[in-house]
Parts: structure tokens; sequence; C-alpha cells
């Protein structure tokens, strides 16, 4: 086996620890400061520090870096954590915008980049509950 045979996980293209820390930081950034995202920002507590902190540990467990996610909380069960919330098409929106402005800032790598907006903009369509 060479080592182009081995899988890259998204994890290590985008750049490990430090990348996931940056987007999710500047996600959250942009949610509290965009007017477009005010519509997820008031779904959300007043303090991001815990929530900041549980999607860094989920992007870094989905994106094939270490299980710091399940480890704590189990399986994500992502729809069911979030049934208590109404998201339709304006939050999903609303939280891609976020998303793809912190993704834009934080991963230089164009394709990965692409990838990752790719697979989580179907993350957020399935996460619609309305």
């Amino acid at each position: 086996m060479t080592a182009s045979d081995v899988a890259v996980s998204m994890f290590e293209r985008i750049g490990g620890s430090a990348t996931i820390d940056a987007l999710v930081d500047r996600f959250y950034e942009r949610m509290d400061t965009l007017p477009e995202a005010k519509i997820i920002r008031a779904i959300h507590a007043a303090d991001l520090g815990p929530i900041r902190d549980v999607l860094k540990r989920y992007l870094t467990e989905w994106t094939g870096g270490s299980r710091l996610y399940s480890v704590e909380k189990g399986h994500p069960r992502l729809r069911q954590r979030h049934i208590g919330f109404a998201i339709g098409d304006a939050e999903r929106d609303a939280w891609m915008t976020c998303m793809r402005g912190a993704l834009e800032e934080t991963v230089s790598d164009a394709a990965a980049r692409q990838d990752l907006d790719r697979a989580l903009s179907g993350l957020a369509d399935w996460m619609r509950n309305r």
C-alpha cells in the first residue's frame, strides 16, 4: 500500500483542530452579528460558549478527527436533539449563511471547502422539521 492509497479525512484536509476551532468561532461570531442570522440567533441561549464547545467536538468527530463528541453525548441524534426548535427553510438558510462565511474565512483548500460545504448543506437541509 502506498501513501496515496490511504484516505485522508476531511479533518486532516482542512487543517485539524486549529481550523475546526477557528471555523466554529467565526460561525458563532457571524451568527451574533449578521442581521440575516437573527432568526437562528434567537433560538440560541444568550451565552454561546457551551454550544460553541459542543459544535467544536461534534465537527471534529464528524470530519474524521478524534471521537470527542460521542464519548460524552453518545450518538448525535441531531434531529431528535433539535426537534424542539422550529427549523424551516429560513433557519436552514441563515445557518448556512453563517457557516459558508466561516468556511470562506477559515478553510484555505478550495476543494475541501467545497466538499465540506456540500456535506454541511445536506446536514442543514436534513435538520428541517417545519
